[in-house]
This record gives C-alpha cells, structure tokens and sequence, in this order.
C-alpha cells in the first residue's frame, strides 16, 4: 500500500506531522478503557455518537486547552481531517481515566532522574497528572505573557509558537519540562488520531481513510508486497463497521 501521491502534496504541516509520527501499537495500550454505559450498543462507537462529548476528566479550562492544542497540532486541512473533527479531545479525556494513564502499570518508584531520552520517562508524575500541570503551567504562562488571556483565547500564530517553544524547551515553564509536557501530548494525539474509533478518535476511520490503512481486514496478503498503488477497499474497524 502506498500514500506517496498524498505525501507529496500535502501542506507544510501535515508533512510536518507525518515526518515526525512515530505510530505506538495504540490498542495494546488500551485495553483498559472504560466500558459502554449501560443500554448502549456493543457495537456502538462513542466517536459516533450524535451529543456533543462531555469531559469527565478535564476541566472546562483544560478541555479547551486540549481542543486548541489538537487542532494546532494536528489542522483540518485538503489532504484530511483535522484532529478536532476527528475527535481526539474525546480520545484524551477517555484514556486519561484508564490504568495505563494513572500509571497504575507503570514503575512508579524512584530514585527520580534527569536521564537521557534512551533511558525513557523516568519522572514521578503519571501520565495524566503531566497532562494535568503542564496544561495548567502552560496557561499561567500564556496569562502572564498575554494580559490574562490563556491558551486557547489566543491567536493560531501565537499558539502554534508557543507549542514550537515547548517542543524546543525553550518556553521555560515552572513546573514541568516543556519537552516531557509535549512530547507526551503529542503521542497522546498521534494516538487518538490514528487509534481504532470504539475509543473516541479517528471518526468515521478518517485518518485510516486518509493514509489508505485497512484497519482490521482479515485477509488483504496479496496486497502485502504492492508498493505502486494504493489499496483499493476502505477500512474496516475493531465493531467491523465499513469506512
């Protein structure tokens, strides 16, 4: 399967995106998200849903955070859907109340140290509590910089060059590293986007549609070797919905 042709005409930052997306085997790291509420559909998707998702983790200041983040992130754009669109705010708020993001499965005993990246993440702080102050180190920062205004009532240039800063570590922030902060919610986003919709991303298998993925096929082997052209049959996700 190929997406050279989409590639090359992409913008400058969806081909940014692509250069720096490093793909983690996001339904592995899952499995513990929270069940269906009781009389909804197994096969249902929360992506698909027609109310408007309602956080139950962030904050309404943090959710706005998250949802200006997303769409800098990851812009709608002629080459595909945005990460809003896509619902990964929804993704974030879903993962950050399972095991994995509390660091209930993680090593969380010290000694705590500064460590080259190799070494992996080798802070106190779970996932989402790194979410949780970097948001909130970001927005005081943005208040002190820009007469009160947080984050997400800023301009897109402006946001887009703080999240530049923090990504360089140059913003500074008090509270945590500007690099652990966004290096985390990048993956985080990366993964909603990319992860199958039952978890809240990805809608209507977007991004799978996009990069011409063909999500969970059973059989696609006489495709396994074709480089020249792309897939010919649309995604299928974990419910066995067609995209």
């Amino acid at each position: 399967m190929s997406n050279e042709n989409n590639e090359a005409s992409a913008s400058p930052s969806r081909r940014r995106f692509f250069q720096a997306l490093t793909l983690v085997p996001v339904v592995a790291a899952l499995p513990a998200c929270k069940e269906a509420p009781k009389g909804a559909s197994a096969g249902a998707s929360p992506a698909q849903d027609s109310a408007p998702y309602q956080p139950a983790f962030f904050s309404a200041a943090e959710w706005a955070f998250v949802v200006a983040a997303c769409d800098r992130l990851i812009p709608a754009d002629d080459i595909g859907p945005g990460a809003v669109e896509s619902g990964v705010p929804e993704f974030l708020d879903r993962h950050m109340q399972t095991p994995y993001a509390s660091g209930a499965i993680w090593y969380m005993q010290g000694p705590f140290l500064e460590a080259p990246s190799e070494f992996g993440y080798q802070g106190r702080l779970a996932l989402r509590d790194i979410l949780k102050v970097g948001i909130a180190a970001m927005d005081a920062h943005c208040r002190r910089a820009f007469d009160g205004k947080g984050f997400a009532a800023l301009t897109v240039e402006q946001q887009e060059q703080l999240l530049t800063q923090a990504q360089d570590g140059k913003l500074g922030l008090e509270e945590i590293s500007d690099k652990v902060f966004f290096s985390n919610l990048l993956n985080e986003v990366k993964n909603g986007y990319f992860a199958d919709p039952k978890y809240g991303g990805n809608k209507d298998m977007g991004a799978w549609k996009m990069i011409g993925y063909p999500g969970m096929r059973a059989d696609y082997i006489d495709w396994i070797s074709v480089r020249d052209k792309p897939y010919p049959l649309g995604p299928v996700d974990l419910s066995g919905r067609r995209g």
